[in-house]
């Protein structure tokens, strides 16, 4: 419960910058009032944080995340903010500057940018490169300096163009941590040419993530974009909430073996999360009525029938492993066929049970919500994100990728593996090319690496700089403080790193 002791304590504490002051009050504010009421078996797994709210706040008043549909904006304008449509390219950049700071989201600041290279793409005719680079450089320094959150995120479209191009320059150029950036990639739209390009961009600064095109519109349709760190969700919607449940401690509460954890005590926790998710949802929705009062639903440019909710899991490597010790078998999760399968026995069960459990509100998946790998934060001691191996006992790297990439198919709305590669990346470029797609056709939907080298670190799945965390406790990007705490305490920096050579082109060759 929030006391005076600790409103004073933000109000008096040096580290925070003016704005995340008054991010910390309002929350703080905000948690005087009762959470949405849940039975006292519900209550009671949150209190021992077998199930996670993810500190969200006890007055669900805006969705978790989403993803306005800035394409009509531009096209038609917006009477709220009284803005007409956009006629060029400075009308497009200054316009979304403006939505920007007027979108909500559980961080404060949006988590969506929008698909930039295809919204900027029809207001560059006659734009000669010279100016686009001066225009789009004012543009994306912006960006970073009024949303300094690393959560902060850019999609760019399967199809290689000036604009995307551009952006890779202005990033190896300006080292920023905002925007996160993901970049769609198609087996046959999208070239060597242009991943190569991302490729080179992160070596330098840690952008961008990979998506397959592909499997992602099968679960999303045409219009989905990935938002914060790796969550993928439908254009003109979002997530109402994201409730995890940690699988090392649901196998730690039960009553020992595999059979009784499936039978009993796994159905038992899996109700409990969405009951939590149940309780936020209908807050959000019928209490603080955000649906109602929000400029962005009134104009069109989020629709509450295509919003869902995130089911997040974590933790399935440990649980894996003491499963797998009370069975008396040896092996742990990503060393052990048995162990593997195992693990891959839990998520298939959990999809199954998440894909029949109807939530409200959630007709942007036919009325269920969106099974989740939840990629970590900064409180996970002990504890390895979503479906992750975990850190510092990685395996070589096709070994590694055949591990998780089996789990991929079952989370329509993101998974996430961070691979840390060492110069032989740098040496081997189209080798990274050709490692990605090898890993998009055997079934990965999300490929991330990092090069061990640079001065970014990959943490859950957003970038902090190392010479930020040198300068800690003062931080100019909110996010750098949860990645100081990862690295701290998770030794996120000390994934084991991987050398990349030409002959390691896919998951499917022999490790």
């Amino acid at each position: 419960m929030t006391s005076l002791q600790d409103i004073r304590a933000v109000v008096t504490d040096p580290k925070f910058t003016y704005r995340q002051r008054v991010s910390a009050l309002a929350q703080l504010a905000e948690n005087l009032l009762d959470p949405p009421a849940v039975r006292k078996q519900c209550s009671d797994a949150l209190t021992n944080r077998i199930i996670c709210d993810m500190y969200e706040g006890h007055a669900p008043y805006r969705p978790r995340y989403l993803l306005p549909d800035y394409k009509k904006v531009l096209v038609n304008g917006s009477s709220f903010l009284e803005i007409p449509p956009a006629k060029d390219l400075d009308d497009a950049l200054a316009f979304l500057l403006i939505i920007y700071s007027s979108t909500p989201s559980i961080t404060g600041y949006p988590v969506y940018f929008g698909d930039l290279d295809s919204l900027l793409l029809p207001y560059i005719e006659g734009v000669t490169d010279e100016d686009l680079y001066s225009k789009l450089k004012r543009f994306w320094i912006s960006l970073d300096r009024m949303f300094p959150d690393a959560f902060a995120h850019t999609n760019l479209s399967p199809v290689y163009n000036r604009v995307s191009k551009m952006i890779f320059k202005l990033e190896r150029e300006l080292l920023q941590v905002v925007p996160n950036i993901s970049l769609k990639v198609d087996p046959v739209l999208t070239s060597d040419e242009y991943i190569l390009d991302a490729v080179k961009t992160v070596f330098e600064c840690g952008k961008p993530h990979f998506i397959n095109d592909v499997m992602m519109k099968s679960d999303l349709g045409e219009n989905y974009a990935a938002v914060s760190c790796y969550n993928s969700l439908k254009i003109g919607g979002g997530a109402h909430t994201l409730v995890r449940i940690n699988l090392k401690a649901t196998v730690e509460a039960g009553c020992g073996g595999v059979e009784s954890f499936f039978e009993a005590t796994l159905p038992y926790y899996l109700d409990l999360t969405a009951e939590l998710m149940e309780s936020r949802i209908i807050y959000l929705v019928e209490e603080s009525h955000f649906f109602e009062s929000s400029w962005l639903v009134t104009e069109g440019l989020l629709d509450l029938d295509k919003f869902s909710a995130m089911f997040g899991i974590f933790g399935l490597a440990e649980a894996v492993d003491i499963l797998m010790q009370q069975e008396g078998i040896e092996g742990t999760y990503g060393h052990s066929i048995a162990a593997d399968d195992l693990g891959y026995r839990i998520t298939s069960f959990i999809a199954d049970w998440v894909s029949k459990r109807k939530m409200p509100y959630c007709e942007g998946n036919d009325g269920y919500a969106f099974l989740h790998s939840q990629s970590g934060i900064d409180l996970d001691i002990g504890v390895t994100a979503g479906t992750r191996i975990p850190i510092g006992t990685e395996p070589p790297l096709i070994a590694h990728l055949k591990t998780v990439a089996r789990h991929h198919h079952l989370f329509q709305s993101g998974i996430s593996d961070v691979l840390s590669f060492d110069e032989t990346a740098v040496k081997n470029p189209q080798a990274v090319v050709d490692v990605i797609r090898g890993a998009f056709k055997s079934g990965m939907r999300d490929f991330t690496f990092n090069l061990d080298s640079n001065d970014f670190i990959r943490i859950t799945g957003y970038l902090v700089r190392k010479s930020d965390l040198a300068k800690m406790p003062a931080a100019r990007h909110g996010s750098t403080f949860l990645g100081a705490g990862s690295v701290a305490d998770s030794h996120v920096d000390q994934r084991n790193v991987k050398r990349v050579t030409s002959a390691e082109s896919s998951p499917s060759s022999s490790s």
